[in-house]
């Protein structure tokens, strides 16, 4: 099998059948195998009667579905975990990303025996002022704090090589931040930029509220430098307590209602990046799968 399409799904219902025919006029006049390996991850409306739909058609295709949304991280992990491809394309099923891209992917590894990944970045971001803001601070404070390298504007759209894929399926922690995988498991990258088309169906499943929350889950999960935070602060509230209390005693003024409020404040911030790490430390211990498969199905 040359390659293998990864599609993590949720509440594509209208999106399906688009995608299986673009792939098909794509792919279909290229002599090389491919399959389609579909995640459905919990989908609410009938984007799994959709997806059964095509196992009577010529594509070679394998439906995924979990037994509940366990999110894109972990559609991707398990479309990884089931691709047979020589290569493996992790791409979404809204043609956002379109399959011709992928052609270009393949061609620069089949060229290149040293370039392990091809990965995508959109050659222009059609976002507001604030998403962009919070996406170019997000990378900036990422690889201040962090030693594994974030490229900014990358996405989850990117094909690899079966030993990279394998390297990262390998990789077991239950709080998955893939961007921060993708880096941190090393390997040749080549970054390319690509076009975003309009969505052909529904709309995007991500708000500015999950993208806040992937970030600091992205950095929690390649960091522990936050945890010095308090040491950190404990430096600074003894520097600066000190002129507060030589001012307050020459000019018999009270300052403690604003030490406290301060160093109260501080100290439950500091107390909640200390529970944030202990949380996640606390569910990696139970060692419970990243996501449960309902159903298997593949026409292969």
């Amino acid at each position: 099998m040359k390659l293998s399409l990864v599609v993590p799904c949720f509440n594509e219902e209208g999106s399906i059948a688009p995608f299986y025919k673009a792939v098909s006029d794509t792919f279909g006049g290229h002599d090389f195998d491919y399959e389609i390996v579909f995640v459905n991850d919990g989908s609410t409306d009938g984007t799994l009667q959709v997806l059964k739909k095509l196992i009577a058609g010529p594509v070679p295709v394998r439906i995924i579905s979990f037994s509940r949304n366990f999110g894109k991280e972990a559609a991707m992990l398990a479309g990884l975990e089931n691709a047979d491809g020589e290569y493996v394309t992790i791409i979404d099923a809204d043609l956002q990303q379109h399959p011709s891209v992928v052609l270009d992917m393949i061609e620069r590894l089949d060229v290149n025996p040293d370039i392990d990944c091809v990965a995508a970045y959109q050659s222009k971001r059609d976002e507001d002022a604030k998403m962009s803001f919070f996406k170019s601070g997000f990378y900036k404070t990422i690889n201040l704090i962090t030693d594994t390298e974030f490229v900014s504007g990358a996405s989850d759209f990117r094909t690899f090589r079966r030993p990279m894929v394998d390297s990262i399926v390998e990789m077991k922690e239950y709080f998955r931040f893939s961007k921060g995988i993708f880096s941190w498991v090393g390997f040749n990258t080549e970054y390319i930029p690509y076009t975003v088309n309009e969505r052909v169906s529904g709309k995007s499943k991500w708000s500015f509220v999950k993208l806040f929350k992937y970030a600091l889950d992205g950095i929690e999960a390649f960091t522990t430098r936050p945890l010095r935070i308090p040491f950190w602060l404990g430096i600074l509230f003894i520097i600066i307590s000190l002129p507060l209390f030589i001012a307050a005693l020459a000019t018999d003024r009270s300052v403690t209602a604003a030490v406290v409020y301060f160093v109260g404040g501080t100290v439950l911030v500091c107390l909640g990046i200390l529970g944030e790490y202990l949380a996640k430390i606390y569910i990696q211990g139970k060692n419970r799968p990243v996501y449960i498969i309902k159903e298997n199905i593949s026409n292969r």
